[in-house]
């Protein structure tokens, strides 16, 4: 698979990039990393992002994150291996993600969200649900190509 346009030399993407990484970097909360990584990659699953899911589950791996969960989290609502917190990320994660599917997201799906998390974190898994998409969008209309992420490679 060759990429429809290729986002790392290009100067304009470059910059653009450059920008989105550092607002991603201003919503570091203390929402666990491990939380962090399995919405990456539950949203990059909906969305059908290679790029994105390879990266992440790499990282999940790094940040150790077992391959157990790693396997079921497509199916984390049968799964007996995820915490309520984290299900309650992953919910509003895919609500999150399917916008346009469901009418946005429940009163339900909040208020569990916010059962677990403070509004800091809040703040932070909101901003980590829109950062995904965007690369997730941007990634499958450029056709980025998965499979050589190296964790760390990006910074």
């Amino acid at each position: 698979m060759e990429a429809r346009l290729n986002m790392f030399t290009s100067p304009l993407a470059g910059k653009f990039l450059r920008h989105i990484n550092s607002a991603a970097k201003t919503l570091e909360s203390t929402l666990p990393v491990t939380t962090q990584e399995l919405v990456k990659i539950r949203a990059s699953q909906i969305n059908g992002c290679g790029f994105c899911l390879d990266m992440h589950t790499k990282d999940a791996e790094k940040a150790g994150e077992t391959a157990l969960r790693l396997n079921l989290l497509a199916a984390w609502r049968e799964a007996k291996v995820f915490t309520d917190a984290e299900r309650a990320a992953l919910e509003l994660t895919e609500q999150g993600t399917r916008i346009a599917d469901g009418g946005g997201v429940t009163d339900e799906a909040w208020a569990n969200a916010a059962e677990h998390y403070d509004e800091d974190q809040l703040t932070g898994l909101i901003g980590l649900i829109a950062v995904i998409n965007m690369y997730n969008r941007m990634n499958v209309i450029t056709r980025q190509p998965a499979g050589d992420y190296v964790p760390g490679m990006f910074g």
